[in-house]
C-alpha cells in the first residue's frame, strides 16, 4: 500500500505528454531493474523478493461485470468441460506424454542448466573481477566471463561423468560378476545350514524338506516349460532397453548443447518471462507469481544441489570404511547407499536392506558389522553432515517430510520421492502465506506459538493471550473463593 501511495505521488501531472509518460515509465523500469555492481555481487532488488501484499481486497473487474446468474452459468460450463476432460483423460495423457517425449532434449537441457548454474555464477563472478582489475578498458568483460564460466561448468560435468564411468563401470562389473558366481552357492549353503539346524525337530524337518522339495520341483518345471519363452521376452526387452538407453543418451547430448544456450541467455529468458507475467496479470498478482518463483528456486536449488553433495559424501565415506573393513561388494554397496541417500528419510533404509542381504550371504558377521556401520553413518549424516549442507532449505517438519515422500513416491515413483519434499515445501509456504493473510485481515497474530492450549479468540474477534487467560482464571478463582466465604 505504501508503494502504491508513493507511486501515485511521483506520477506526472495530467497535462504531461504521452511520449514523456512513456519515456518516464521506461526510464523508471530500467532504473528499478538495475545492473550488477562492479564487485560482482548479485542484485537482490525488486518488489517481489519479499512477500508482497495479497491484492487490494477489491473484487476483480470480471466479478464486477458478471452477475450472479452469469457466474452460475460459467461455473456449470466449467464443470461440464471438466467432466468431459476426465472422460478423455487417457487420450489427453497420451498426447501430453508424446509432447514430453518430443521435448525431452529441452527438458534435459533445462535440468542440466539448472544444475550447472551455480558453477557458472561462481566462475563468472571471479573471472569478471579479475578481468576488470587486469583489463579495466575491456568492453566485453561480461561476455568473456560468461563464456569462461559456461566452459568451466561443462568441463567439470564431463570430467565428473568420465571419472565416474572409469571408476564405477569396472568395479560394478566385477562386483556383479562375483555376485552372479557366488550367490547361488551361498544360497545352497544357507539352505543346508537351515536343514542342519532343523535336524533335531522331526516335524519341522519334514515341513522344511517338503517346502524345499516343492520349491525345487516348481523351479525345474519352470525351467522346462516357461524358461524358453521368458528368455525370448527377456531378449526382446533387452533389445528395446538398449535402444531406449541409446535414445536417452542422444537426448542427453542434445540437452547438454541446449543447456549451453540457456546458460548464455538466461538473463534474456528471465526478462522475457517477467515481461510476459506483468503483461498478462495485474501488478499484485504478477508480483506474487514472481515472489513464489523466487522462493521455489531457493527451495529446489538448495535442496537438490545440497542432496547431491550430501549423497556423494556419504557414498565416498561408505566406500572408504567398507574398504578398510574388507567387506565384499564394497564398491557396489557404496554406490547403492550413495544413490538411495538422495531420497530423504527412507533413502538410507532402501539402500541398506538389499546391501545387508548381499553382504550377509557372503559373510553373516560382516553383514552385522555393516548394519552397525550404516546406523552410525546415518546418524552422522542426519545430525552433522546433512544440516550443515542443507540447512533449513525446506522448513518442513519430519512429519511433512515423510508425508511428501510417500505422496510423491506413490504418484511419480523414484523421481517423486526426490522432488516431493521441495514441491510440498512450496505448497506449504503458499498455504502458510494465505493463512497468515487471513489472520492479518482479522487482526490476529500469525505466530503459531500464540495458539496454545490457553489462548483463544473471543466472540468479538479479540485475541486473548495465555497469560491474560491465566490472570482472568486466577481472578475468577479468587472471586469464587471470596463468594464462598
Amino acid at each position: 500500500m505504501e508503494q502504491k501511495i508513493q507511486d501515485q505521488k511521483t506520477q506526472p501531472e495530467a497535462d504531461t505528454k504521452p511520449d514523456e509518460k512513456q519515456a518516464g515509465a521506461q526510464g523508471g523500469s530500467e532504473e528499478r531493474m538495475g545492473t550488477e555492481s562492479g564487485n560482482g555481487a548479485e542484485q537482490k532488488s525488486g518488489y517481489y523478493i519479499n512477500s508482497p501484499a495479497l491484492g487490494s481486497g477489491e473484487p476483480s473487474k470480471l466479478r464486477q461485470q458478471l452477475g450472479r446468474e452469469k457466474t452460475l452459468f460459467i461455473v456449470i460450463v466449467i464443470g461440464i468441460v471438466f467432466y468431459f476432460t476426465m472422460l478423455r483423460l487417457d487420450s489427453i495423457s497420451k498426447i501430453l506424454w508424446m509432447v514430453v517425449n518430443i521435448l525431452k532434449p529441452i527438458i534435459y537441457g533445462l535440468a542440466i542448466a539448472y544444475l550447472l548454474n551455480p558453477i557458472v555464477k561462481f566462475v563468472e563472478r571471479h573471472v569478471r573481477i579479475s578481468l576488470k582489475k587486469t583489463f579495466p578498458k575491456l568492453k566485453r568483460a561480461e561476455a568473456v566471463s560468461r563464456s569462461v564460466g559456461i566452459l568451466s561448468a561443462v568441463l567439470v560435468l564431463l570430467a565428473v561423468i568420465v571419472a565416474l564411468c572409469n571408476m564405477m563401470i569396472p568395479e560394478l562389473y566385477r562386483s556383479i560378476r562375483n555376485m552372479v558366481v557366488t550367490v547361488p552357492g551361498q544360497l545352497n549353503d544357507a539352505i543346508d545350514y537351515i536343514t542342519r539346524m532343523m535336524a533335531g525337530d522331526s516335524t519341522l524337518e519334514q515341513i522344511t524338506t517338503q517346502v524345499l522339495r516343492e520349491a525345487t520341483d516348481s523351479l525345474q518345471n519352470w525351467m522346462r516349460t516357461d524358461l524358453l519363452s521368458q528368455a525370448n521376452v527377456l531378449m526382446s526387452n533387452l533389445t528395446e532397453g538398449v535402444i531406449n538407453v541409446v535414445s536417452e543418451l542422444f537426448n542427453a547430448v542434445i540437452g547438454l548443447i541446449v543447456s549451453i544456450y540457456v546458460l548464455y541467455s538466461k538473463e534474456t529468458f528471465s526478462k522475457q518471462t517477467k515481461k510476459i507475467i506483468y503483461a498478462v496479470f495485474k501488478p499484485a498478482h504478477a508480483n506474487m507469481i514472481l515472489h513464489l518463483t523466487t522462493k521455489s528456486n531457493e527451495m529446489f536449488g538448495g535442496f537438490i544441489i545440497g542432496k547431491i553433495i550430501d549423497s556423494a559424501i556419504i557414498g565416498v565415506l561408505c566406500f572408504i570404511v567398507l574398504s578398510i573393513l574388507d567387506m565384499p561388494y564394497n564398491f557396489l554397496v557404496s554406490v547403492i547407499v550413495g544413490v538411495t541417500n538422495v531420497i530423504p528419510f527412507f533413502g538410507p533404509y532402501i539402500g541398506a536392506i538389499p546391501s545387508t542381504i548381499l553382504i550377509m550371504l557372503s559373510d553373516p558377521r560382516m553383514g552385522v558389522y555393516f548394519v552397525i556401520f550404516i546406523l552410525i553413518l546415518q546418524q552422522i549424516d542426519g545430525n552433522i553432515i546433512g544440516p550443515r549442507i542443507l540447512g533449513s532449505s525446506t522448513g518442513l517438519s519430519a512429519f511433512w517430510v515423510v508425508f511428501s515422500i510417500l505422496l510423491g513416491g506413490g504418484l511419480f515413483g523414484f523421481v517423486g520421492m526426490i522432488l516431493g519434499v521441495p514441491t510440498f515445501a512450496v505448497i506449504y509456504y503458499i498455504v502458510n502465506m494465505l493463512i497468515n493473510h487471513k489472520l492479518e485481515q482479522k487482526f490476529l497474530p500469525t505466530d503459531t506459538l500464540s495458539y496454545d492450549k490457553l489462548s483463544y479468540v473471543d466472540s468479538d474477534g479479540t485475541y486473548v493471550h495465555a497469560e491474560q487467560n491465566e490472570l482472568m482464571k486466577d481472578e475468577g478463582d479468587k472471586n469464587a473463593d471470596k463468594s464462598s466465604k
